[in-house]
This record gives structure tokens, sequence and C-alpha cells, in this order.
């Protein structure tokens, strides 16, 4: 499990339901990333990851 600020919460928590995707941004740049939910507010988290 990850690690991800969550910003309901203020503080750093571990994800819940992570899962992997890829961000296209401007230029056709591609950039993987991680998103899941706060296990305490259930709030959606996103952390960007290496490649």
């Amino acid at each position: 499990m990850a690690q991800a600020y969550c910003v309901k919460c203020r503080q750093k928590r571990e994800m819940e339901n992570e899962k992997e995707i890829v961000i296209k941004g401007k230029g056709g740049t591609k950039r993987k990333a991680l998103t899941g939910t706060c296990p305490v507010c259930k709030t959606k988290m996103f952390k960007f990851i290496k490649s």
C-alpha cells in the first residue's frame, strides 16, 4: 500500500483500493499515478509515481 496526502484530513495516510493509472499531459507526455481512497474519510487520494 502506498502513502498519499489526504486533503480533507490534512495527513499522510495509506490508500485503500489503490489503482495505477496513466495521465496524458500536454504534448503527448504520459505520467503514471496511483489513485485510491482515504480509509478515514473516504475522500479520493492521488499520487504521482516514478515511471
